[in-house]
């Protein structure tokens, strides 16, 4: 086939070259169109029409053009309940980056990684990073939230779940109850910055999961992330990593309950 000069390659030839690929495929494979999600709970399948596999030491990115939509929802687990070591982070114009986050599971099956992502209501890209080895593949879906987990970060806040108040530096500790199989957590400050870590933990720092991360707002780009916490002994611990003129708030609900007989929550201030 006799090659084209590149400025001749358009849109159009591509299309006629590459009938079967989208038209984001055929340019990227790398990169998919933002869609949105039917569902508010976290069944990959139905966030994302089939599951992306990210490989390691790959990435994937998402384009989200919608501004009437604030809240993209990510999931993200292993296929063969190996570990899973990623990086969030969404992308504001060519060289912004207000918002980072690293997430680590020890076992990407039993605990998935699970977010909201405030979009500020731009256009923006949101980059799903493996960042474990290539010998350990990870299933990704992400979309645009729909009521009412869009609205979740809002309404954890006025709800009586629970609420903590964290200085820079500080390291807290809450226990929790058997009976309380999934936990939604939220970070936040008042718009300043916002650096920290959150860790689920299975007995005496054991540590099975783990978030950290950093954003230039702590309001519109809050940390929003939900805990898979069957079984007894777990326990949710909170770092905030900046120095001490930025103190966060942190709030905590259960979102799916187990086992009634197993006793009620323990929090630890």
């Amino acid at each position: 086939m006799k090659l084209l000069p590149a400025t001749l390659l358009a849109a159009s030839s591509l299309s006629s070259l590459f009938p079967n690929a989208t038209a984001f495929s055929a340019i990227d494979p790398r990169n998919s169109a933002g869609l949105t999600s039917k569902t508010t709970g976290w069944d990959m399948d139905q966030i994302t029409p089939g599951r992306l596999r990210i490989e390691g030491e790959t990435r994937h990115t998402f384009s989200f053009g919608d501004t009437s939509s604030d809240c993209v929802q990510v999931a993200l687990e292993s296929p063969n309940d190996r570990p899973v070591a990623s990086e969030i982070n969404l992308w504001l114009g060519p060289d912004y980056t207000p918002f980072s986050l690293y997430a680590h599971s020890e076992n990407g099956s039993m605990y998935p990684i699970q977010s909201l992502i405030g979009t500020k209501g731009k256009y923006v890209n949101v980059e799903l990073k493996n960042t474990g080895s290539k010998t350990f593949p990870m299933n990704a879906a992400c979309a645009y939230a729909i009521p009412p987990l869009s609205s979740a970060v809002k309404d954890i806040v006025t709800d009586n779940g629970g609420s903590a108040y964290i200085d820079g530096g500080a390291i807290r500790m809450y226990p929790f109850s058997a009976e309380v199989d999934q936990l939604q957590v939220l970070l936040k400050t008042d718009g300043k910055l916002l650096k920290a870590k959150i860790e689920l933990l299975n007995g005496p720092n054991n540590v099975k999961q783990e978030y950290e991360v950093y954003a230039s707002s702590g309001d519109v780009t809050s940390l929003f992330v939900v805990f898979e916490t069957k079984g007894a002994g777990n326990s949710i611990r909170v770092k905030n990593l900046a120095s001490q003129e930025y103190p966060l708030d942190f709030y905590w609900r259960a979102s799916v309950m187990g086992n009634k007989d197993a006793g009620q929550p323990m929090w630890n201030y």
